[in-house]
């Protein structure tokens, strides 16, 4: 049993309720495909404050307002992820790509058209029923 990584995962909802999604770099586990902002979940560290340094670090944005939205599981045949999943309603700071990394604004249907992990699959639907 490979051990599980905590990952603080954060969908950005901008006011017009469109989500912030970013592409893998290329080098790294399912490189090119699309995901939602976030990170690892270092030791000390709540997942809030983890999110939080991460959406920093990755996007230059400064997380005011968030809230859980779903918990997910996923083993991949490398490894094991705890995705720790909040919706974050409110931001200060225009997003960018700070790694390089390609970023979208997606519309909740939109996001179907983007090539996510296979772990991201259920985020996709929490979102959606969330909007619902």
């Amino acid at each position: 049993m490979s051990r599980v990584i905590h990952v603080a995962v954060g969908v950005v909802r901008r006011g017009d309720g469109k989500i912030l999604i970013a592409r893998r770099p290329k080098h790294l586990h399912m490189g090119g495909l699309w995901e939602f902002p976030g990170g690892k979940v270092e030791a000390g560290e709540t997942v809030q404050q983890a999110l939080s340094r991460e959406l920093r670090e990755e996007v230059a944005i400064e997380v005011q307002q968030l809230q859980p939205l779903v918990e997910i599981r996923h083993e991949y045949p490398e490894k094991s992820v705890l995705l720790d999943t909040w919706l974050v309603t409110a931001f200060s700071g225009e997003p960018e790509g700070c790694e390089g990394q390609e970023t979208a604004w997606a519309t909740v249907q939109g996001l179907e058209n983007y090539q996510f992990p296979d772990a991201n699959q259920a985020i996709i639907k929490a979102i959606q029923t969330v909007e619902n």
